[in-house]
């Protein structure tokens, strides 16, 4: 699962910030006034534009929740994909199944 940044600012907030930045104001001037980083602004915007459409070169929030969420998925089916391998040998060696190696192959 994705980290989340130990600061993190509420949809308000950053959608505020984005009103004003795109009434004009620069991202310098708004991340002085707010207490943020220029860049923090300038990615705010970016990520507004390419869920509103206006950007094509990156990812939606929706098709990052997403890609998240298949990612852990995957991983949880690689681990029990890997436990029914090992359960599988397991009892192959119980129930001795598996023929024993000779040298004649």
């Amino acid at each position: 699962m994705a980290k989340k940044h130990p600061r993190s600012y509420p949809l308000a907030f950053r959608q505020n910030v984005i009103e004003l930045a795109r009434a004009g104001k620069n991202p310098e001037e708004l991340a002085a006034q707010f207490a943020l980083a220029p860049q923090t602004v300038r990615n705010w915007l970016k990520q507004s534009d390419l869920d509103g459409g206006r950007r094509t070169d990156g990812l939606t929030t929706a098709e990052r929740d997403e890609l998240a969420k298949l990612r852990k998925e995957n991983r949880q089916l690689k681990i029990g994909r890997e436990i029914l391998g090992k359960a599988a040998a397991w009892f192959a060696r119980e129930t001795d199944s598996i023929p024993p190696r000779s040298s004649n192959s």
